[in-house]
């Protein structure tokens, strides 16, 4: 049974995102536990994949020892809870019982070149780092080219887990092909893909969102 819920946010964000937070008090009042780790690790600048993997981690120890764990990952948030639950699925993913990601960016590098281009990609590795805005702070802050080395390490693809997932994606995100989604759900009775009319944000469908991720993770609805 589902008592913990870990949101994971997306790059350039924080624990503090909008959406980080909107389902916080909805949660709370169901009796679940709700966690928004911070992913910028060890810092914006030198963020890696595999650290953020490893705060996920320290973030269930820490929880208490009874009741299952769904991960909620948006964007890169979502990259981070599928190779979360691959690679740890031995150590503390094993309490993980589902994954609900939001337009998550599993294909991170195609992203990367659809919005860089390839020549902004090697500039990128030129320069050894790029400048991102970061909605966090509401500014360009730099990201150095180790996440590009670090996350090429990581096929979502190759990735096979049972575990029960439920994908919402918006058909006009333009940040996070939608197309990626749908090549991941086509395969896997195990995935179940929600196309929405909105875009990478979301914002516009949380309502929807909510019923459904509730039925799905604690097998009920909410009017709230």
């Amino acid at each position: 049974m589902i008592q913990h819920v870990i949101y994971l946010h997306g790059l350039a964000s924080s624990p503090a995102s909008k959406k980080a937070n909107i389902f916080r008090p909805q949660f709370e009042a169901a009796g679940v536990t709700y966690t928004v780790p911070d992913l910028n690790v060890p810092d914006f600048e030198h963020l890696t994949l595999t650290a953020m993997l490893a705060r996920v981690a320290e973030t269930i120890a820490a929880l208490p020892p009874d009741g299952g764990v769904a991960l909620i990952g948006s964007s890169m948030g979502g990259l981070t809870a599928l190779h979360f639950a691959d690679r740890y699925r031995q150590a503390e993913a094993a309490r993980v019982e589902k994954l609900v990601l939001m337009a998550p960016a599993l294909d991170f590098m195609g992203n990367r070149r659809r919005s860089l281009g390839v020549d902004g990609v090697d500039h990128w590795r030129e320069r050894g780092y790029e400048m991102i805005f970061n909605y966090a702070v509401n500014e360009e802050r730099p990201l150095h080219y180790g996440l590009v080395e670090d996350v090429q390490q990581y096929d979502s693809y190759a990735v096979q887990l049972d575990l029960p997932t439920l994908i919402f994606h918006g058909t006009r995100d333009e940040s996070v092909d939608p197309a990626g989604s749908e090549r991941f759900a086509a395969d896997r009775p195990n995935v179940t893909l929600r196309l929405l009319d909105s875009d990478h944000q979301l914002l516009d469908q949380t309502d929807l969102i909510w019923r459904e991720m509730t039925a799905f993770l604690l097998g009920g609805t909410s009017d709230e």
